[in-house]
């Protein structure tokens, strides 16, 4: 068994997956949500002292598989240098008490590998992969075998939605709180305009349209609950509406067989169903990880360790260290 470790940023999370089988045997996170809404998003060194809280009454509920444990997998990049850290503390700690080998997972690489967990890994496809910190289009050929196709020049997709949602005082995380007020309003009323939309450049930019709505809720005054629903609607059909302009582009250039969408905003359902719609006009198999399974969690972490475990590919002590800025 392989036990793994996720704390990059607000979300403390262990788990245990069975090597032979794949099965994920524990899995447990607990969300710093509630103590940081109050600051309406992450603040480093609180998501910090709680991981230093967390992780260890996490593991304590895991201890029954201790015996068991052939490797300990950690989390080291990208992500909160503070809160990497804690992860990559007890991965050591772990490795010198049980005298196990230790895996180091890019976290980006986990969010790819929740497509395959508890099964067999399926490769090359294309992935989109969005969160709170990054927007990125991946060649995804096989272990450690990645390609930056496309990313955000400014804000993510998850972030600007959040942002938003601070704007309108609705609170974090922003993510779910916008589509949830977008449900109930016109997306027609704002005519927002669609970022790059006549840029050849197959990348991202959300700066522009979080601006636009920053000035339409100064126009308007005081907002209504209509006002807050009609712009969230109108917000997430722009920003929707952008990635899907840049992917059709990219999908008419060069359609892969089998495309996916990944991270915590992949959990969105208006996002999702317009990329099927994208992905049935061009013959594309569409695969999602599970909605569990969007957002930061141990159990992708583990499954990607499954692939580290196979190959031998450990890390001694001396050079595992949290790495704030990974790349893919």
């Amino acid at each position: 068994m392989i036990l793994s470790i996720e704390s990059s940023c607000d979300d403390s999370a262990i788990a245990v997956t069975e090597i032979a089988t794949r099965k994920l045997i524990f899995h447990k996170k607990i969300s710093q949500e509630i103590d940081h809404a109050k600051y309406g998003g992450v603040v480093p060194e609180l998501a910090a002292r709680l991981h230093a809280e967390a992780l260890p009454k996490i593991l304590e509920d895991a201890a029954v598989y201790t015996d068991a444990l052939k490797a300990v997998a950690v989390t080291n990049a990208p992500g909160l240098s503070v809160t990497l850290v804690e992860g990559v503390t007890m991965a050591k700690a772990l490795h010198l008490a049980l005298g196990i080998p230790m895996i180091a997972v890019n976290h980006l690489h986990g969010h790819i590998y929740s497509l395959f967990i508890e099964k067999e890994v399926s490769f090359p496809m294309t992935v989109l992969l969005v969160s709170g910190g990054h927007t990125q289009v991946i060649e995804a050929n096989g272990y450690k075998d990645f390609r930056l196709l496309a990313s955000t020049m400014d804000d993510s997709f998850g972030e600007s939605f959040d942002k938003v949602a601070k704007m309108l005082g609705l609170g974090y995380p922003g993510g779910p709180i916008v589509e949830t007020y977008a449900q109930k309003g016109d997306e027609e009323r704002f005519a927002f305009t669609v970022p790059l939309a006549n840029s050849p450049k197959i990348a991202f930019s959300y700066s522009g349209l979080k601006n636009q709505v920053r000035l339409q809720i100064e126009a308007l005054g005081e907002l209504s609950e209509k006002d807050r629903a009609d712009i969230c609607a109108s917000f997430q059909k722009a920003a929707t509406a952008h990635l899907i302009m840049k992917l059709k582009k990219l999908f008419k250039q060069n359609a892969p067989a089998d495309f996916a969408i990944v991270g915590g905003a992949s959990a969105n359902a208006y996002l999702r169903e317009k990329i099927l719609e994208l992905c049935e006009m061009f013959g594309v198999r569409l695969h999602l990880a599970p909605l569990e399974y969007c957002s930061d969690n141990a159990a992708m972490i583990g499954r990607c360790a499954l692939e580290a475990y196979k190959r031998e590919d450990f890390i001694p002590l001396e050079a595992l260290a949290s790495t704030p800025k990974g790349a893919i």
